[in-house]
């Protein structure tokens, strides 16, 4: 008989929140909509875009497909780490 463990998920890796964050930043940018209006479309209050943003939250998959289904890309390009690209843009 195997012994279920409890607790908590694994956080993702400081590379793949900072992959996520500068995405949807970017992305954002692109549509010039500003965290309010991202979290109005996709159904999220505007301190959790925030929190996401800063690389603050580790989210679901569900709310990665929310973003990527807003901000019109799909959920690989969100998570991805584009070249010229740092935690900035």
């Amino acid at each position: 008989m195997t012994e279920k463990k409890h607790g908590k998920n694994k956080p993702c890796s400081d590379e793949l929140l900072a992959a996520l964050s500068a995405n949807i930043k970017r992305f954002r940018a692109e549509r010039g909509w500003s965290q309010e209006k991202l979290a109005e479309k996709s159904g999220m209050h505007r301190t959790f875009v925030s929190l996401v943003e800063r690389k603050g939250r580790n989210v679901t998959l569900g709310v990665v497909e929310a973003f990527a289904e807003t901000l019109g890309v799909d959920v690989p390009t969100l998570l991805t780490k584009h070249q010229n690209c740092d935690d900035s843009c």
